[in-house]
């Protein structure tokens, strides 16, 4: 398995050696743990410059590839709303939304397990079977990983977490794997829908006990006043995330993040992060680093 270089390029010997010394306690720390990676659709859509997605998707890759290489144990869960988005209007559907949620018919339904199982899932898996046989994609739908039941009718096949079976999850860990699970869930009758990934990545890590759970997104953590990049908060307790949406200063598609955020913390999950993860390598920076990149949740 191989691991781009780039990780420390641009670095002289001697910061490339600081980087990785202060490294050693937390890879001693986390190795055998599972770390749960929620990587949204927005970071990757939100790719700029002669880069591009993939190249943002490769940075990535990579540090998913060394998390596991040095004994970590991460589980991807991926949205895709954005590229959800663009394939409608380029089906010439247009995208409907009430109070912030997607209006999914069973037209809408359709593109959005073509765009997250058929696409996004398969690039990301792509990107890290680039360096080893490592990745497996998943849908909710996958051996009764995610039982759903429809969260409001008006939204049509929008669904909410019932439960999680991690037992696929769990013998792919076991066998070195790295799964990649798109959000699409099933109920009783096998009918499909579409769950907010954010709850889902929650979901999952507390079903797994997870020691981490990792947002990546298009911002650079949760800030105290959402307009000023310059007031991120680089840590809070459930409590105080809480505090954050009931006074307005979270919102939008924060929203979940942070809900799921605060009930993993409650329930189990060491810790949640929020980060942007279009910052190059941001996930290790937030990992292996004692200043990080975003923000840390901790349990009251």
């Amino acid at each position: 398995m191989s691991v781009a270089p780039s990780l420390t390029a641009g670095l002289d010997p001697q910061t490339k050696a600081a980087v990785l010394a202060e490294a050693i306690p937390y890879i001693r720390r986390f190795s055998g743990h599972v770390v749960v990676v929620k990587y949204g659709g927005n970071a990757l859509g939100a790719a700029e410059g002669a880069e591009g997605e993939a190249g943002v998707l490769a940075r990535f890759a990579e540090d998913v590839v060394l998390m596991r290489s040095v004994g970590m144990l991460p589980v991807v869960v991926h949205g895709g709303g954005p590229q959800i988005g663009e394939l409608m209007r380029r089906l010439g559907k247009t995208p409907e939304f009430r109070d912030g949620q997607r209006v999914t018919d069973a037209e809408t339904l359709d593109i959005a397990r073509m765009v997250l199982v058929g696409k996004v899932n398969r690039d990301i898996v792509g990107a890290l079977n680039v360096h080893g046989p490592l990745a497996v994609g998943l849908s909710g739908e996958d051996a009764g990983l995610i039982t759903a039941s429809v969260r409001d009718p008006a939204l049509g096949f929008v669904g909410d977490v019932v439960s999680i079976d991690p037992t696929i999850v769990k013998r792919l860990v076991s066998e070195g794997l790295v799964p990649v699970l798109a959000t699409i869930g099933s109920d009783a009758t096998g009918q499909a829908y579409n769950i907010n990934a954010d709850t889902v990545a929650g979901a999952v890590a507390e079903s797994l006990g997870a020691e981490k759970l990792v947002f990546l997104t298009d911002v650079s953590g949760v800030r105290a006043d959402r307009s000023d990049p310059d007031s991120l908060l680089t840590s809070l307790t459930a409590d105080g995330l809480d505090a954050l949406v009931a006074s307005g200063a979270i919102e939008g598609g924060m929203i979940p993040k942070a809900r799921s955020c605060a009930r993993a913390v409650r329930n189990g999950v060491r810790s949640a992060h929020v980060l942007d993860g279009r910052v190059p390598h941001a996930l290790l920076l937030e990992l292996f680093t004692e200043q990080g990149v975003g923000t840390m949740v901790t349990a009251p």
